[in-house]
């Protein structure tokens, strides 16, 4: 019988609004793993922001930076490096608005200016340290995923200048700049395809606008309870917050751990 494979988002999903992950998501996991269920984060993070969970969770597979870089066991199975002379233009072009770009490689993040408001509040939501500064960090590495900084009324510019990019809200000040098209389903279906796992036996647990071609094209999506109206109107099940046993709840509701766990838990 195939085994199932459950991916997890990590903001408001694994991780709660306090940037930690409950006693009950950790206990939750390791009895998926003792089943031999998959266990696979599904992130928009680099993967160096997250090793520390990875390793408190022991998961070794991941889908990072929405889609783009996929890894399986520690090893690379898929990624999608973004076009290096359009993100020159998308630098030229901020950087005349005054605006600020991050580069994600599969290891680290630079971003393209230093003590920028809206990169420090960014990352502050994140409990992160504000960036290394390399302005041609893109020259340099493959960049599988940007970070566009700037106020809401420049939004749409860039979306009109840049139609072949796809700009995804994080932040108040803060998108995700991805090539047309890709998103977390993508870098999925690239890891069922290589693992031969039906669709069917895929759940993936989602919060927030970068979520939602996960959780619509995933066998089975399960919304947090903290999760935005968009992500719950696309998903098949509605579970608690993260910080209300929400992937415990979730697991529970799809049938893949049993309803006394909540009381042992």
């Amino acid at each position: 019988m195939e085994k199932p494979i459950v991916f997890f988002d990590i903001d408001g999903t694994l991780l709660n609004e306090d940037k930690i992950i409950p006693e009950s998501t950790k206990t939750a996991v390791r009895l998926l793993q003792d089943k031999g269920i998959h266990t696979v984060i599904a992130t928009g993070r680099v993967p160096e922001m997250f090793y520390w969970i990875r390793k408190e969770l022991n998961i070794d597979s991941y889908v990072s930076m929405n889609g783009q870089y996929v890894v399986y066991n520690g090893k690379e199975i898929y990624s999608n490096p973004m076009n290096p002379n359009r993100l020159h233009s998308l630098s030229l072009r901020t950087a005349e608005n005054g605006d600020a770009l991050a580069y994600c490689s599969d290891q680290d993040i630079k971003v393209s200016a230093s003590n920028h408001p809206f990169i420090e509040s960014s990352f502050d939501t994140l409990m992160m340290t504000y960036p290394e500064v390399n302005h041609h960090f893109y020259k340099q590495k493959p960049i599988y995923q940007g970070h566009l900084y700037c106020d809401t009324s420049n939004h749409q510019m860039y979306v009109d200048h840049f139609p072949d990019f796809d700009f995804i809200k994080w932040h108040d000040y803060a998108y995700d700049i991805l090539p047309r098209g890709a998103s977390k389903a993508v870098g999925i279906q690239a890891l069922l395809k290589v693992l031969n796992i039906n669709n069917e036996n895929c759940y993936a647990f989602g919060d927030g606008l970068n979520d939602l071609e996960m959780l619509s094209s995933a066998g089975t999506g399960i919304a947090m309870g903290n999760a935005v109206p968009e992500a719950k109107a696309v998903a098949d099940v509605v579970t608690t917050s993260s910080s209300q046993n929400g992937i415990l709840n979730g697991l529970i509701q799809v049938g893949l751990l049993e309803e006394k766990l909540k009381k042992i838990i």
